[in-house]
Order: C-alpha cells, then structure tokens, then sequence
C-alpha cells in the first residue's frame, strides 16, 4: 500500500517532545523523511522546560524503528543562524522540504501587568519571532519547488482571551495574522498556510504548568480548558491526525484559515 508522504519531506520545530513528538513520528510512518528541529537545552524560561539532547536522539531511534529516515538538529528558533543551518542541511540530505510544522513553543503563567519584560520577549520570540523566522528560511525552497504546505501551531488562545497568559495568548494571536497575510503571499507559489487550534493537548507541558501552580496536570487541564465535550484535554495523536490531513491533497484547496481542534470550547 502506497504511503500518504512518501518521499515528502517535513520539517519540524519542538520535534522532541510532544506534539512536536508526535507529528514527526505520524509522518515517518507514512513515509515522509522527518528534519528534526529542537532546542536540545534548558532554558531560563519557563523553569519546567527541561528540554535535551536526548530527546531528539530518541525521538531518531524510533523514527527509524518504523522505517523512516531522519535528521535532526539542536538549535533555537529565535537564532537565525542556527535555523538557516538546519535548513540548508535539511535541504542537503532530502532535496525538499514540503510540509513546514511550526510547533515550538512555550507557555507559563503571570497577570499582564506583572510579567517582566524578560518573560514578555521571551514569549513572544519563540512562539511568533520563531515561526516567522523558519518560514523565513524555508519558504523560499517552497517557492522554487511551487508547492508546499505550512502549519503553525497556535492554540485556542489565538483566538480569545486567557487569564493570567496574556503574552502567551499575544503571541498565538499573532501567529493567526502571519498565517493569513503570507497565505495571501504564498498562494501563486502553490503555497498553502494554515493555523492550528488545539485546546489542552495532553503533553509535558501540562506537566509543567502544573508544576508552577503546584496542581496535578488534571487540575491544570480541567481549570484551564472547558472543553463543551467532556475531556480535560485532546490526545496528540488527535493532533498529529489533524496535520496529516491538512498536509495531505485531501485538504488542497484550505489555505489561510484557522483549524480548530476544541473539543467544543470556542462554541460557550
């Protein structure tokens, strides 16, 4: 049976952990070749973000566990170079990258007034700056193949407002106007952009913030979501399923609009 990606190529941030995680490795078994990117460090903020090279090595062992070929490299996403590396070497070893999954990020609480300007930038440099500058440095392979697909992972906070993650909530807004405004740019390439709208995915980071508040990451969920469906939060397979089929031909004509992924939330 022919795989859905065979000989695509994804390019992945967060690919380590998580959604990130899971996407990669939903695509490797439907034959896609996975460029792996993540920090592959701790970082100052949030606290809970422990994130390692470890993680990336494992998240290879079982792409190839399933057939699929891999590259990964370490590197932030708020640093140009260590982006345009990742790419050009990508590029190097697959000859394309087709899908562009912009899934690192970060969250943590605080009231807009007191968040330091540190916390402030922080946020917003990996989650927007981020996935701006990785398109930056992947569109235009996408615009000399005249085809592609971007997927930015944005949240249920793109879309309303969040208590006491307001800078969280800024930044996945913003990830909403950079999806529509480059669908407009992208569009006589053959490009497609698209937004994703999870509500609570259950990941580490719902173990992080629980660790912040000193709650369970159930209590986190169920505080933090009210799902109209009655889960705490969605899988990452539910979201993994989500950006196989908007990457795929099956959705070919869905370009610039927000997918959301609620379970009934945005509907109260």
């Amino acid at each position: 049976m022919t795989q859905e990606f065979e000989n695509k190529t994804v390019f992945i941030t967060g690919a380590a952990k998580g959604q990130g995680r899971g996407v990669a490795l939903a695509f490797a078994k439907e034959g896609a070749n996975i460029i792996a990117f993540d920090l592959g460090e701790k970082i100052e903020y949030p606290a809970y973000n422990r994130s390692s090279n470890d993680d990336l090595e494992k998240l290879k062992e079982d792409v190839q566990a399933v057939g699929g070929k891999i590259e990964i490299f370490a590197g932030d996403v708020r640093k140009a170079t260590d982006v345009q590396y990742a790419v050009e070497k990508g590029i190097e070893a697959f000859g394309t990258i087709d899908v562009l999954f912009s899934n690192a990020g970060i969250c943590a609480y605080g009231l807009s007034y007191e968040l330091t300007e540190e916390e402030w930038d922080s946020m917003i440099d990996i989650n927007l700056k981020g996935g701006w500058l990785v398109s930056k440095y992947v569109i235009p392979h996408m615009i000399k193949q005249q085809s592609g697909v971007i997927l930015y992972n944005s949240s249920v906070a793109g879309l309303r407002g969040m208590n006491r993650i307001s800078h969280y909530a800024a930044s996945k807004h913003g990830l909403v106007g950079l999806t529509k405004s480059q669908a407009i740019e992208l569009a006589p390439h053959g490009i497609r952009v698209i937004s994703i709208h999870p509500t609570g995915v259950n990941t580490p980071m719902n173990d992080g913030l629980a660790e912040m508040e000193g709650a369970t990451p159930i209590e986190i969920a169920e505080r933090s979501a009210g799902n109209l469906l009655p889960v705490p939060w969605v899988e990452v397979e539910d979201v993994a399923n989500s950006i196989l089929f908007l990457a795929s031909d099956k959705a070919r004509y869905v370009t610039g609009s927000q997918y959301v992924l609620d379970a009934g939330l945005l509907t109260q």
